[in-house]
């Protein structure tokens, strides 16, 4: 699952909103790019100078890590000017060293890195930068703002705050009302977010009270599991939170075993089965929160950007930002149809 330890400026599902306050990079520019004056127009639709990105991902072993190389390829054939050389995903940091020092090695104008494990793969992207390449971080932030020029990626705490804030208005007129979390995997930094985001979100709300909570690993196996003990041991609670979707596939499954329904469940990442589910209307799964794989296309647009020496439409600034936190919305019935396109497997 996505990790980052990051959370920066607001940047939407597919667009960057114009009215943000960003701030470009100049302490970390690489090289080969151009003075800030001497930047050419903004980014735009119409084919530019040719560009090869480099793109370098983990191992795509979970639905929403499959839809970020689903997002990448497609933004990249969306410009007939960019190339995109896209290395075999691993979950090994040393492969993954390896694959990006290949394109280096290869000259691509930019890199595009989603890495296994950000701190471990700081070095190559120190690497890249000082080689003059600009890298595009994506989602799993480096250990070092230098090892990259700008990075992009979701809002783990955002996401806890939202499903807190959505649960909340849809209890708050319930007295003593009861809410359990199915949250992450909780050795990693994204889980601790989330559940802070909740926690805080949570808090506005006297009647509401977080009742229970169990660490899934971000399967289907174990969202299982995980809910079964938590309905077992929770004869009766309102609302769920469950932090991944993919899991909830699972959790679903343990909560129609148990012929349970006295709740209401929301999920998270935004999965195409959980949207047909909240387009249902016929479960308890009445909602989602995002964590749009859509930062990969982001990230291919913003790797041309830099290949091409531009700034980004709708902005003022001739460079592009240093920072850029893809907002998570919620998802429900009364918006499905907006995203459900963004859906993944």
């Amino acid at each position: 699952m996505p990790e980052t330890s990051r959370r920066g400026l607001l940047f939407g599902a597919t667009a960057i909103s114009a009215g943000a306050l960003l701030t470009a990079c100049t302490s970390n520019e690489p090289k080969n790019a151009e003075p800030a004056g001497n930047s050419q127009s903004a980014a735009d639709d119409k084919p530019g100078k040719p560009v090869t990105i480099g793109f370098a991902g983990p191992q795509a072993d979970h639905g929403w890590l499959n839809a970020i190389n689903v997002n990448a390829k497609s933004r990249a054939e969306k410009y007939s000017e960019v190339t995109l050389e896209i290395t075999e995903g691993s979950n090994d940091t040393a492969a993954q060293i390896g694959q990006v020092k290949t394109l280096i090695n290869k000259k691509v104008d930019v890199l595009v890195i989603l890495p296994a494990d950000g701190k471990a793969l700081t070095q190559v992207g120190l690497e890249a930068m000082r080689a003059g390449i600009p890298v595009v971080n994506l989602d799993r932030i480096f250990a070092s703002p230098q090892a990259y020029r700008c990075w992009v990626g979701g809002d783990n705490y955002g996401m806890g705050l939202n499903a807190g804030h959505y649960i909340g208005e849809q209890l708050k007129g319930k007295a003593d009302a009861k809410v359990v979390e199915l949250a992450g995997i909780d050795n990693l930094e994204l889980t601790k977010q989330r559940s802070q985001g909740f926690a805080d979100a949570l808090k506005n709300y006297s009647n509401i009270k977080l009742v229970a909570r169990q660490a899934a690993d971000f399967t289907v196996e174990s969202g299982q599991a995980k809910m079964a003990q938590l309905l077992q041991a929770q004869k009766q609670f309102d609302a769920l939170w469950n932090h991944d979707d993919d899991q909830g596939v699972g959790a679903l499954r343990a909560i129609q075993q148990a012929g349970r329904d006295e709740f209401i469940m929301v999920g998270g990442a935004g999965a195409k089965s959980a949207m047909d589910a909240i387009k249902a209307d016929n479960g308890v799964l009445k909602a989602t929160v995002l964590y749009p794989p859509t930062m990969a296309a982001s990230a291919i647009d913003l790797a041309r950007a830099l290949g091409q020496n531009k700034g980004i439409d709708g902005l003022s600034e001739m460079e592009i930002p240093t920072s850029l936190t893809l907002y998570s919305a919620v998802v429900t019935k009364d918006n499905i149809d907006q995203y459900l396109p963004t859906g993944f497997n």
